[in-house]
């Protein structure tokens, strides 16, 4: 007996958590964000984060997955001039800080680890919000991919803006390089080899072959 195939559903793991002493799946991101003022967000956007040369969790960007700690910062900045970025994260290795004087509290990049993680309600009196928080020792591995808050509409449609030149010239940027590091304009996914575009022999549609999802409209 013959079958027709006429698209797919793929099912991955989106668990968007951190767990203590993780080591995430190549290419596994996260979605974080970043309280900030309206000129820092535009700098921000435009040239990318400046790595901190100290803090809580010693030198690095901190960010949180949860939006409501993102929202109290700058702590001293007015309502007017505060902007939420969200971001898109590779944490790469994750060390768990949940206890004041940790040992490795400003040594983890040392000891191999890419992000810092202060796990929600752990009860450091260094962050008595007890709201996660989490460090990025590398600002690369950080990319700013919307607005999560703005003061008014215009600013947010102003930085909103900012991002789609700076998505579109970094697109721009991996054509030129046959598209290696940058993203398939199909699936959406980030290339770190070329992908194959296929036309779908139902409804005739472009399709990647790593899609997760295509519905022929030949059979809808």
């Amino acid at each position: 007996m013959s079958v027709d195939f006429y698209g797919w559903e793929v099912m991955y793991d989106d668990d968007q958590h951190l767990h203590a002493e993780q080591e995430p799946k190549s290419g596994r991101l996260y979605t974080m964000y970043h309280g900030t003022k309206v000129q820092t967000a535009r700098d921000i956007i435009k040239q990318g984060f400046q790595k901190s040369s100290d803090g809580m969790l010693g030198p690095g960007v901190y960010i949180s997955r949860n939006q409501k700690k993102a929202e109290r910062y700058p702590l001293r900045s007015p309502v007017t001039d505060r902007v939420v970025l969200k971001l898109r994260v590779d944490t790469g290795k994750v060390k768990r800080i949940d206890t004041d004087n940790h040992p490795m509290q400003k040594t983890w990049h040392s000891q191999g680890y890419d992000t810092a993680w202060v796990p929600p309600n752990c009860g450091m009196r260094s962050v008595p919000s007890g709201l996660e928080e989490d460090c990025v020792w590398d600002p690369s591995r950080i990319e700013v991919i919307d607005i999560a808050l703005a003061p008014d509409t215009a600013i947010g449609s102003e930085l909103r803006g900012l991002i789609a030149q700076q998505t579109q010239a970094k697109r721009k940027s991996a054509d030129n390089g046959q598209g290696l590091g940058g993203m398939c304009q199909i699936c959406k996914k980030k290339m770190t080899s070329a992908h194959t575009a296929q036309r779908c022999w139902g409804c005739g549609a472009n399709i990647c072959i790593l899609m997760t999802k295509h519905f022929c409209q030949a059979r809808s």
